[in-house]
């Protein structure tokens, strides 16, 4: 077969790894930057032009779209999608999981746990209410674009939660308030999911003095064996929003796993080597059964 990983730089940590998976598993490889993608859509059907030339033989992608390109890099999956090129992450499960607020919406339509989460208009003189919905302070602000922990604020008294919320509203700034879950003690778990398994899971601890877990902030990681409940919520959270590759990130909390927030492009360095577990390899086994599946199917139907 022919892989394609579409990222916007090949000397990252994950594009590099699934490089390695797909050549190891006796596939041609390429890298694709989507962003350099021109998508053609005509009467005889659409095709991509990358570099000037017409994208061919391509049997699947793996997209590793990043937030700031939501809208293009989807455009492009999309495109590959309707060529009937197999892509390991749906173009349409990509845009559900990085609304925030409308992937927290589907996640509580399914009943999963998660901490309780306000979002409101703009609405002068509403501080109050918000931060009253959620349980009172402390409370986390998330800005609704934000990625890698930026974007996110503890407020640990009532009135410097009015205050930041008060804030971003005057910025026009979109946010969510959620309870603080003091007994998570700045700790998360990331389970990562492929075809409807969890093939590796991370507790991630934050720096000293950081209620923020990412790596990016400084966090540190280590293996975890998860239990059936939190095995469960990963695996009902990814199946929610229709992620067949996904981090899903959550907290232990007093009253089970809640989930913080279901990635659709997560990194493989922190739990690749937390684990010592091949991770790109199991997308890589995926991929081949579904292609594979795929193409028994197209023979029958013909």
């Amino acid at each position: 077969m022919k892989i394609a990983v579409l990222s916007r730089n090949s000397n990252l940590y994950s594009t590099k790894r699934l490089i390695q998976a797909i050549r190891e598993a006796g596939h041609e490889a390429m890298v694709i930057d989507h962003s350099a993608c021109d998508l053609i859509i005509e009467q005889n059907g659409p095709y991509i032009l990358y570099k000037g030339e017409k994208l061919k033989s391509i049997d699947a992608i793996i997209p590793r779209i990043g937030a700031s390109v939501t809208f293009y890099g989807t455009a492009v999956v999309r495109q590959f999608e309707l060529m009937g090129v197999f892509s390991a992450v749906e173009s349409q499960a990509i845009v559900r999981s990085r609304d925030k607020l409308r992937s927290l919406q589907i996640l509580s339509r399914e009943g999963l746990g998660m901490p309780k989460t306000a979002f409101t208009n703009f609405s002068k003189g509403g501080e109050k209410q918000l931060v009253e919905m959620v349980g009172g302070a402390p409370l986390i602000i998330k800005l609704l674009e934000g990625t890698q922990g930026l974007g996110v604020v503890l407020a640990e008294t009532r009135k410097a939660s009015q205050s930041v919320i008060e804030a971003f509203h005057g910025l026009k700034a979109r946010i969510i308030v959620q309870e603080f879950i003091k007994e998570a003690k700045g700790a998360d778990i990331r389970a990562f999911v492929v075809n409807n398994r969890v093939v590796g899971a991370m507790k991630r601890q934050g720096a000293d003095g950081e209620f923020r877990s990412n790596l990016h902030r400084g966090g540190k990681a280590e293996v975890i064996k998860l239990s059936r409940l939190e095995k469960a919520a990963a695996l009902n959270a990814a199946k929610a929003l229709g992620l067949s590759v996904a981090g899903v990130d959550m907290l232990q909390s007093d009253r089970g796993p809640l989930i913080l927030e279901v990635n659709s492009s997560p990194g493989l360095e922190g739990i690749e080597k937390a684990t010592g577990i091949n991770i790109a390899g199991k997308i890589i086994s995926y991929i081949e059964s579904a292609v594979e599946k795929k193409t028994i199917k197209r023979k029958n139907e013909q």
